[in-house]
């Protein structure tokens, strides 16, 4: 199963962390999805995803609109 990161509520840098965080857990090819509110997060994962060569794309969760990141 896909980890999902739950960030909501957190202000930037937490959910970037988060993110960083289970993405080195999941390794190298997996997916790891995360769902943040607060405004700057898009824009903090899409850098992140970047600087590490990581595709990101928009996606549905069941707790809310959020991200696919594939390391």
């Amino acid at each position: 199963m896909t980890p999902l990161v739950d960030a909501r509520g957190m202000r930037c840098p937490w959910p970037v962390l988060r993110l960083a965080r289970a993405a080195r857990e999941a390794g190298a090819g997996q997916c790891v999805r995360i769902v943040a509110d607060d405004p700057i997060a898009p824009g903090e994962i899409a850098a992140l995803a970047e600087e590490r060569g990581w595709t990101v794309a928009p996606v549905l969760t069941e707790i809310g609109e959020g991200f696919e990141i594939v390391t």
